[in-house]
C-alpha cells in the first residue's frame, strides 16, 4: 500500500490529518487508519453541480476511511467513530463528506487469506495514514472472478428480492389507507436496494439503518442515484427525511404524520431507485466476468 497523500491538494491533506488525530484520540485502539476509493486513487470528484431533466443536482466524493482495530467490539469501534463524523460536520472548515468502515485485525487479515474483493482492493489501491506497528496485514490472495461474480450476483438477488417485495408492501398498506406503514416499507425497500448497490460493487455490508449513511455510501457508483433524492429544496429534504426517520417513527409513534400525498410522492422515487439498482449491479455482475 501507499504511505504518502503528497498527491492531494492541501486542503484535503489537512482535512485527512485532522481526521487521523481525531481517531487516534478518541479510538486509541486503532492499529490502522487507511484512506481508500476514489481519494486513495485520486480519481476523486470535489464537486460537480449539473441539471438533468431539470433536476439541479451535485455530487462530491468521500474521504472513505477503514479503520482497523484491536481489543475491541466492532459495534463499539463503530459507535465511536459514529460520534467522530458528527464532530466532524460541525467543524464549518470541512467541506468534503467522510465515510467510515471499521473491522477488527483479525477479521481484515482472515478476509485477504480468503481473497475477499473488498479488503483485497483496499490492500492493492489504500493509502496508510496511519500505522500503529503492532499488526501486519495478511498476504492477498489472488482474486478469482469466478467466484466473486457468483457471490455478487447471489448478494444481489437476494437483497433486491427483499426490496421489490417491500415496495409490493407500499402497494398493500395504500390500499388499506395506512399511510404510516406505508412509509416503514418504503424505508425497507430503499434500505436493500442501497444494499443491492454495496454488496454488487464491494461484497461487503455492515449493518446500517440510517438512509444518510446508506445513500451516501453508494453515491459514487453512479451520478444517477442523485436524482433520487436530490435533497435540492425544502420539500424534497423534507420527504427524504420523512423516508429515514420512518424506520423507528412508523413503527412507534402514533403521532408520526404521513399523508397521501406523500407517499404518492415517494413511490416514483423508490421506483426510480429501483430501477438505478437494477442496471449498475446487473453492468457490474458482468464486468467481473471479464476480469478472471
Amino acid at each position: 500500500m501507499k504511505k504518502s497523500i503528497a498527491y492531494l491538494p492541501k486542503s484535503k491533506q489537512e482535512d485527512l490529518i485532522r481526521l487521523v488525530m481525531e481517531i487516534n484520540k478518541r479510538l486509541p485502539e486503532a492499529e490502522m487508519i487507511i484512506l481508500f476509493g476514489s481519494y486513495a486513487r485520486n480519481e476523486y470528484v470535489d464537486y460537480d453541480e449539473r441539471v438533468e431533466f431539470g433536476i439541479p443536482t451535485s455530487f462530491r466524493s468521500d474521504y472513505d476511511i477503514y479503520v482497523v482495530t484491536s481489543k475491541i467490539s466492532d459495534n463499539k469501534a463503530g459507535i465511536i467513530l459514529d460520534n467522530i463524523d458528527a464532530l466532524y460536520y460541525k467543524e464549518p472548515d470541512f467541506q468534503t463528506p467522510v465515510n467510515f468502515i471499521n473491522d477488527d485485525i483479525k477479521t481484515i487479515n482472515k478476509a485477504l487469506e480468503e481473497g475477499r474483493y473488498f479488503h483485497t482492493q483496499i490492500k492493492q489501491e489504500g493509502v496508510v495514514l496511519y500505522d500503529s506497528g503492532k499488526f501486519k496485514l495478511a498476504r492477498r490472495r489472488k482474486l478469482k472472478f469466478d467466484e466473486i461474480q457468483k457471490q455478487a450476483q447471489e448478494y444481489f438477488d437476494e437483497k433486491f428480492s427483499f426490496a421489490n417485495e417491500f415496495l409490493g408492501f407500499t402497494d398493500d398498506a395504500m390500499r388499506k389507507e395506512s399511510y404510516r406503514m406505508a412509509s416503514f416499507f418504503i424505508h425497507q425497500a430503499c434500505e436493500n436496494y442501497y444494499y443491492a448497490i454495496r454488496l454488487a460493487f464491494t461484497l461487503r455490508s455492515n449493518k446500517q439503518h440510517n438512509l444518510t449513511k446508506l445513500a451516501a455510501s453508494v453515491k459514487g457508483h453512479s451520478p444517477d442515484l442523485a436524482h433520487v433524492f436530490p435533497n435540492n429544496s425544502a420539500e424534497e429534504k423534507r420527504l427524504f427525511n420523512l423516508v429515514k426517520d420512518a424506520y423507528i417513527e412508523a413503527r412507534y409513534n402514533p403521532k408520526f404524520i404521513v399523508t397521501k400525498e406523500d407517499i404518492d410522492a415517494l413511490i416514483p422515487k423508490v421506483e426510480l431507485l429501483r430501477d438505478i439498482t437494477k442496471r449498475i449491479c446487473e453492468a457490474k455482475i458482468g464486468e467481473y466476468a471479464n476480469m478472471g
